[in-house]
């Protein structure tokens, strides 16, 4: 794929990168008309670019089937409107299947989750990635990185292999490991994405990256365009007061080591009257006392 230089995808990165949630129905499976509609106000709040099968979209409690439809609903409600980054991962055979399914239904990227294998070696984190990169030369690929161990020099190797590698998604959360790690790897050779959404953004920014994810965005799409547009005019008083805006609502989905991330987004749009609260196990639906809090929250967003 010589002369193919991804400047649409790489752009389309270095935006808010909206992870979109997976609605259930009553029946619990996904509630296609209900998916449809909240993609729909993702792009009309001007959202352009979509991850399906992110860990907001619960990508792991999902079935293979399910995985697929949300890939498909996706790309179809996106049309030409927004960029679709889909996400892929599980064993190597999977995420190749997977990663070649969007492609051909028509998305632009990849983004490949961090392996949860017990035992990840260097080497072999490289070899997962290349060879997925491989399979779909076409595609921008981009690796999500929540492993501190790794270090930048691994990831320049993987880029050095696969031009198609283009954008990182770092989840690590310290800001100066991620400047040490981007400069490593090769600051202008990806595009750095803030792995960690809006409350990491601002410190991202500073040293580098240009795009932040974003599971906020599904309850009030305004509040994230406002941050980004503050980070890219770097105006970081601008930023910090959206920051400040969004901090206690980021503090809830983060306890616990995250435990309720996509809870506190599903409970908010829940209070919107968007989709139900339902979320599957590991994960669990609020309590009374925080589900008011929450709703306090967005309803004051949504003013």
């Amino acid at each position: 794929m010589t002369g193919v230089t991804f400047e649409t995808q790489r752009a389309a990165l270095a935006d808010v990168v909206a992870i979109p949630v997976t609605p259930f129905g009553e029946d619990g499976g996904v509630d296609r008309e209900t998916h449809r509609a909240l993609l729909r106000r993702l792009l009309d709040g001007g959202v352009t670019t979509l991850t399906p099968n992110g860990n907001t979209g619960e990508f792991y409690a999902l079935t293979p089937e399910e995985r697929r439809l949300v890939t498909e609903l996706t790309v179809e409600e996106a049309g030409d409107r927004a960029s679709v980054l889909a996400g892929v991962g599980h064993d190597l055979a999977t995420a190749v299947a997977s990663a070649r399914h969007a492609r051909d239904l028509g998305a632009t990227m990849v983004m490949v989750h961090q392996p949860v294998h017990p035992y990840v070696s260097q080497g072999g984190w490289v070899d997962y990635h290349r060879a997925i990169a491989e399979a779909v030369p076409a595609l921008g690929v981009v690796p999500y990185i929540r492993n501190a161990r790794l270090p930048g020099a691994r990831l320049a190797e993987l880029a050095e292999a696969c031009p198609n590698v283009i954008g990182v998604k770092y989840a690590v959360p310290d800001a100066a490991r991620f400047a040490a790690f981007a400069r490593d790897a090769g600051l202008e050779r990806f595009v750095w994405v803030a792995g960690l959404a809006e409350p990491y953004a601002p410190s991202y920014f500073s040293a580098g990256a240009t795009g932040f994810t974003s599971g906020l965005v599904n309850v009030a799409p305004s509040v994230s365009r406002n941050m980004i547009e503050a980070l890219r005019a770097g105006d970081y008083p601008a930023a910090m007061k959206v920051w400040e805006q969004i901090r206690r609502f980021e503090e809830l989905r983060a306890a616990n080591g995250s435990a309720d991330n996509v809870t506190v987004v599903k409970e908010a749009l829940a209070s919107l009257g968007l989709c139900r609260r339902d979320v599957r196990p590991p994960s669990k639906p609020l309590p009374p006392g925080e589900r008011a809090e929450v709703a306090a929250i967005a309803a004051g967003w949504s003013t």
